[in-house]
């Protein structure tokens, strides 16, 4: 084993002061690249090697993948989601995949199988962004509030938030989903109903972030010399404290939106769901299929339930990416040849 030489102490300094004049020149050359280039995901793209990089683009892929069906699924769907029969022509039952016209086969119930995935991407999408957007609005505003009022208010919404935390996440969800649709399963009843109650479970986690970030954050020198100069509590709020706390809410978000997913699958497959003849939703699809499956008609149950992993195991790969890309001890950084200058023979031996 071959030890290194250590530079001496002047030398040392001087490729110290090199490695610190580099750090600055690629700060001030990402400071003056494009706006485009600097926006979350693809300055997450451009910084990421190796298998951060690899695992970044197979989740946006199945993420773009997933939004750009549930965007263009009158188009991409052969037919609607609730359609039993086209051109007058009953579609059949339990057709088995690569049937001509049923690329996926159907249900005992005659829908196309196919035609049910691709819609139920829709429902998914839909219900995804209401619930994080809405869980997102509500859990930073009382997280933001709490932490910097304080006192007797602080203490009510901890409370709360531990209360409502202390319960199953699912469970909850089913509650709050009886209490609102009432039975009713129409279409946008049934994302709101599920949105809603994916809300209730999603805030109290912002709502602890932003808490634990905006008490420790009031304390810095910076928002007690806003409040010398007589800047207003919402400005300073709003302006000091909400940038520099919402820092570590894209990795929550991404992990929400999979877990969204994943409650609507299970309100679906309990039987809270949305109605086949009112929208298409993977878990109710996956309920149905559970009978299927011991009479050997696997494909019902296979297709939907491979959406369901496809949709949360990309949402979870960007959201994992992004956090370890954001996090210096994580991130894999670039080879480089380090800067240092030569000393002793070597060096002599370069200069010759």
């Amino acid at each position: 084993m071959t030890l290194s030489n250590p530079l001496p102490p002047g030398e040392e300094n001087g490729a110290r002061d090199l490695g610190l004049e580099a750090e600055g020149a690629q700060a001030v050359d990402q400071a003056r690249r494009p706006w485009y280039l600097r926006l979350p995901i693809v300055s997450h793209l451009r910084r990421s090697v190796g298998l951060q990089r690899l695992m970044l683009v197979v989740g946006l892929v199945l993420v773009v993948g997933l939004l750009l069906t549930a965007l263009l699924a009158p188009l991409v769907a052969p037919y609607s989601y609730g359609a039993t029969s086209a051109d007058g022509a009953s579609f059949g039952t339990q057709l088995p995949p690569g049937t001509p016209g049923h690329l996926l086969g159907t249900t005992v119930s005659g829908f196309d199988v196919l035609s049910r995935v691709i819609w139920g991407t829709r429902t998914a999408v839909l219900v995804m962004a209401c619930a994080v957007v809405a869980s997102i609005f509500v859990g930073v505003a009382l997280g933001l509030l709490s932490g910097y009022v304080g006192g007797w208010l602080d203490r009510v919404l901890v409370m709360l938030a531990d209360a409502v935390y202390a319960f199953p996440s699912l469970l909850l969800a089913i509650v709050m989903s009886i209490a609102i649709t009432r039975g009713q399963s129409s279409m946008w009843g049934g994302i709101l109903a599920a949105a809603i109650s994916i809300t209730v479970v999603f805030v109290p986690q912002y709502f602890r972030v932003i808490r634990a970030e905006v008490v420790r954050l009031k304390a810095e020198p910076f928002v007690e010399a806003a409040k010398v100069v007589g800047t207003g509590h919402v400005r300073i709020m709003g302006t000091h404290l909400l940038r520099n706390a919402t820092r570590t809410l894209p990795l929550i978000f991404t992990l929400n939106c999979s877990e969204a997913i994943l409650t609507l699958a299970g309100l679906g497959f309990l039987g809270f769901g949305i109605e086949p003849t009112t929208a298409s939703e993977w878990g109710y699809d996956l309920n149905r299929a559970m009978a299927d499956a011991t009479s050997g008609i696997w494909w019902t149950g296979l297709f939907p339930g491979l959406a369901i992993v496809l949709a949360v195991l990309g949402v979870t790969l960007v959201g994992e990416s992004v956090n370890d890309l954001n996090d210096p001890r994580l991130r894999t950084r670039r080879r480089r040849r380090a800067v240092r200058p030569a000393v002793g023979p070597d060096a002599e031996e370069a200069r010759a």
